[in-house]
């Protein structure tokens, strides 16, 4: 009892750097602050350098972490190699890793091309290349690391049609596809990566519509689908994500934790 360590100590970032991708997003900036609030110095990845930069800025420091804001496009390798170089360079390493940023169409199974299809899954293969690259420089230095990857409950179950028909579009079928790939990868990374001190796990969000993008009427459809009755919203996340990337999950890897108000209870 003596060595137990302490909640506290379990959920403790403090000596932790955290790269997150898409942080300046609706649910990367939450998550973002979850890992800094927490402790970690966090180095904030976006598409565009400003909304990178002004991710680190805007995050509380409460050990005076110097938060860093780095370009990184998961569908673009140079673009992963460099982002995760400089960050290394920067910090000198990489403890956790959330790969949270995604680009893709919004074209429905009614009209996407295999064109779109395809780069819509080209965001998987950006997800395993940083993972790998977090994994490699972690067993070069002899140290443990904690990869955690964005899924969804559309990578468990179909979207209803009923709740989309005559407001928008359905959701994307490559979207769908995406998310399953990423949760089944997760599987496959964990038992290989687990004899090197990585654990992956995988981190799927419910419904969690963004106010300012979500077409009229489909929060009304969407909510009786659930079985807590509403939206999730972005810092119901938080706990999940240190729990994930903090030593308080360190018997757990290969897992899919769902955090969608019950949605794929029923």
């Amino acid at each position: 009892m003596s060595n137990e360590p302490t909640i506290g100590k379990l959920f403790d970032l403090s000596e932790k750097v955290a790269l997150i991708t898409g942080a300046s997003g609706f649910l990367g900036s939450a998550m973002s602050r979850a890992l800094a609030e927490a402790g970690a110095t966090v180095v904030t990845c976006s598409r565009d350098k400003t909304r990178a930069a002004d991710a680190a800025a805007g995050l509380p420091s409460p050990t005076n972490n110097e938060h860093f804001g780095v370009v990184l496009d998961h569908l673009n390798v140079d673009s992963i190699e460099q982002g995760f170089e400089t960050a290394v360079q920067k910090h000198g390493r990489i403890d956790v890793l959330v790969n949270n940023g995604q680009l893709g169409p919004p074209n429905d199974l009614t009209d996407v091309s295999p064109e779109q299809f395809q780069q819509h899954l080209g965001n998987a293969a950006g997800y395993f290349h940083l993972a790998r690259l977090v994994r490699n420089q972690a067993v070069s230095r002899g140290d443990q690391a904690s990869v955690i990857l964005l899924g969804s409950m559309y990578g468990i179950v179909g979207s209803y049609p009923d709740a989309y028909q005559d407001i928008c579009s359905a959701s994307p079928v490559a979207y769908h596809a995406l998310k399953g790939g990423i949760i089944h990868m997760t599987r496959h990374l964990a038992v290989y990566w687990a004899a090197d001190g990585v654990r992956v796990n995988c981190l799927s969000p419910g419904a969690f519509p963004n106010p300012a993008k979500v077409p009229p009427g489909l929060v009304d459809r969407l909510k009786p689908k659930c079985p807590l009755g509403r939206m999730g919203v972005p810092h119901e996340l938080k706990g999940a994500i240190v729990f994930l990337a903090s030593d308080a999950s360190s018997y757990m890897t290969g897992q899919n934790m769902v955090i969608d108000g019950g949605w794929t209870a029923w």
